[in-house]
């Protein structure tokens, strides 16, 4: 059986290279541009990938969201977005 992805709060998560963020005026939101096109990102999502920069931890940036929302309790909501950014090829560890 397969071994379901995860990202523990000491990893520390990178852009896929192919990838490039970028904040999109005519979208009004963050986007991830790649070769064959682009992906819009809604904002709790642009808000966590805008923060990956392969120096901060998963838990790093948690807390940062947490501080930067006035919240709480974060971490899997995080946890869960970036196993689904890791299955799509969007960052790595």
């Amino acid at each position: 059986m397969a071994e379901l992805p995860s990202m523990a709060p000491q990893e520390r998560p990178r852009l896929a290279g192919h990838f490039r963020l970028q904040w999109e005026e005519a979208q009004k939101a963050w986007v991830l541009l790649y070769p064959e096109g682009m992906v819009k990102l809604n904002g709790s999502a642009g808000e966590i990938m805008r923060r990956i920069d392969g120096r901060k931890t998963v838990g790093e940036i948690v807390e940062e969201l947490e501080h930067a929302f006035a919240t709480e309790g974060l971490a899997q909501d995080v946890h869960d977005f970036l196993v689904i950014a890791q299955q799509q090829g969007w960052v790595r560890t």
